[in-house]
Order: C-alpha cells, then sequence, then structure tokens
C-alpha cells in the first residue's frame, strides 16, 4: 500500500509531458505599439517672391532750362524742370484779377520767382472757376460739372505733386496746395477724346511725366483736340508724357521766366491781354 503515492506520481508526470512548462514570472516590459509610427513629417518650403524696392529715378536732377519747340506745327515755349529741386506753386488774388499782381512778370517780380503763368479759369466776376488752395488758404469751390475743371493740379501732405482726374473730398483734404482747371488733354499717356476741334487760341498748359519732371509754357492758336493729338505723339520735353493738364488761355495767356533760367528773361502773352485771378508760379 506505500508505493501507491509514488504510481500515483509517474502517472502525473507521464500525463503532462513537455507541455507542462513551470510557470515563469514576465518582465515588465513596456508594451509594443500594434503599428508603426509615422514617417517625420516632410516640410516643403514655399519660395517666398522677391521683394523689389520701388524703382529710383534714373535720370539725373536737371536744373530748368528754357525749352522751345514746334511740333506739327504748333510753337511750343515753355520750361522744364524736376520737382525734387523746385516748387511749382498757385498763387490766388483774393480780391480779383490785378488786385496784388498786374501780370505774370509782376508776380514773378513781387514773388522771387522763376517764374510765373496764369493758371485756373475765372468768372465774369473775377472769381475762381473751380477750388484753388493757395498758400493754406481755400478760395472758390469744387467744380464738379465743368470741363474747364476736370483735371486737378495738386501738391499732398507729403510735399508729392501731380496731375490727376477731379476727384472729390479725399483729394482736397490731402492737399497742401491745389488748382483745379481743365480739361485733360492726356491721361495715363492717353490722349482725351471728345475735345473741341473747332476754336483755335493761345493756350497756357502744363505737363508731367508720371515722375518728377514737368513743362509748364505756352503754346501758339491751336485747337484743344489738335493740341491732345500732338503731344500724343510728341512732346516739346525729352520724355514721355503721363498727363497734360490745360489752363486758362486765349486772352489770358501770360507767362513770365526770369533771366535767371537762362540768361536771358522771356515773357509771352496774348493780343488784348486781361488780367487774371490766379497764377502758378515755380520756385
Amino acid at each position: 500500500m506505500q508505493s501507491a503515492p509514488k504510481l500515483w506520481l509517474v502517472l502525473f508526470l507521464v500525463a503532462c509531458g513537455p507541455s507542462c512548462t513551470p510557470i515563469r514570472e514576465i518582465p515588465n516590459h513596456t508594451p509594443i505599439p500594434n503599428h508603426q509610427p509615422s514617417p517625420p513629417a516632410i516640410t516643403h518650403t514655399i519660395p517666398q517672391p522677391e521683394i523689389i524696392p520701388s524703382a529710383l529715378p534714373t535720370h539725373p536732377i536737371s536744373s530748368p532750362k528754357v525749352v522751345s519747340r514746334s511740333l506739327s506745327n504748333i510753337q511750343f515755349q515753355g520750361v522744364s524742370f524736376d520737382s525734387r529741386s523746385h516748387t511749382l506753386k498757385p498763387i490766388d488774388q483774393a480780391n480779383g484779377p490785378g488786385s496784388q499782381y498786374l501780370s505774370a512778370r509782376d508776380c514773378a517780380d513781387k514773388q522771387q520767382s522763376l517764374l510765373a503763368i496764369n493758371a485756373g479759369f475765372f468768372t465774369p466776376e473775377g472769381n475762381p472757376l473751380g477750388l484753388v488752395i493757395s498758400q493754406g488758404k481755400h478760395s472758390g469751390s469744387w467744380n464738379s460739372s465743368s470741363s474747364l475743371g476736370t483735371g486737378i493740379y495738386r501738391i499732398d501732405s507729403s510735399g508729392i505733386a501731380s496731375i490727376s482726374r477731379r476727384t472729390q473730398a479725399s483729394a482736397v483734404s490731402n492737399s497742401k496746395e491745389l488748382l483745379q482747371a481743365g480739361p485733360l488733354l492726356i491721361e495715363n499717356h492717353k490722349p482725351i477724346t471728345g475735345l473741341d476741334s473747332s476754336k483755335v487760341a493761345m493756350r497756357s498748359i502744363l505737363l508731367h511725366d508720371g515722375g518728377h519732371r514737368w513743362w509748364i509754357g505756352t503754346t501758339s492758336p491751336c485747337s484743344l483736340a489738335d493740341l491732345s493729338q500732338v503731344l500724343y505723339k510728341q512732346s516739346p520735353a525729352d520724355w514721355d508724357i503721363s498727363h497734360a493738364l490745360n489752363l486758362d488761355g486765349g486772352r489770358s495767356t501770360d507767362l513770365f521766366v526770369s533771366s535767371k533760367i537762362s540768361g536771358v528773361s522771356l515773357e509771352r502773352k496774348s493780343l488784348m491781354n486781361r488780367q487774371v485771378r490766379n497764377f502758378l508760379i515755380l520756385k
């Protein structure tokens, strides 16, 4: 009877065989994720456009000079200048034509300027036919309907001069100096269509290249339509015209250029010349 327990043990070991492996403790390892880690993100650098500073004027600053030229049978006499060194300003006479200056020569002498020329239109009563801002003072009123006020010459609060089509109060509020006149003859390098082709008269005009170069002066008798086409094709200055503005002409035409510019003074005025309300002067 003592051999029974041993027999039972033998039978148990035979039944278990090799599958009865002793239990072992499994070390505590970090669980292995059941998915592969994402590859590192690939970033693409998008090239940014190169920032190019505003183009500086390629032409040197030149001194004012008298320019006389004949283009398509129209005689041009005036002065070219650079707005980086010289300024063109409107001068108004609050008490009407002739109350302070009898002529362009008189205005140039009293203002000690290099040039003076008749500027904006005025009513038979002597009031500006359009807005004028001169030396901080406003005169006249905004001309929103007449072709004689379609363009403005202005100097903004930063001192930049320009010619543009008339706009509303935004242009006025930011202007140190302003003269409303017209019509425009050239706008953005293109001629203005629909201008009068029948009336022939002397003209006073202001030209701009869109940068720093300007030309101001008079023409021999011509129509506005012919003048626009000539200025579109040719220029009395040596550069392409971006904007051209017609000033008061005819009997009002009056240009005086001091001898300080060319050594000899120049004066151009119409027959039966009349006194005007305001001038543009070059300082």
